[in-house]
């Protein structure tokens, strides 16, 4: 493989990423949050739902690379 998991990660989300946003705006535009606390719940999802996916792949990594450790070791 050419490049790390880091750097796959980082551009696999750099295409994600608008992909997501464009998906949370057809949402939002879409008139089916009709009140505030509804518009506001939905940004309380939405955005660290992407924040905590992005962060497991690396939390994945981690446990990954420690379990082959772990399996060279043995």
């Amino acid at each position: 493989m050419k490049y790390g998991f880091t750097t796959l990660w980082n551009i696999t989300f750099a295409f994600v990423g608008p992909a997501w946003l464009v998906l949370v705006w057809m949402i939002w535009s879409s008139g089916q949050l009709k009140t505030p606390d509804e518009q506001m719940i939905y940004l309380a999802l939405v955005i660290p739902g992407f924040v905590v996916i992005y962060l497991s792949g690396f939390i994945i990594e981690r446990r990954h690379n420690k379990k082959q450790q772990r399996s060279e070791k043995a």
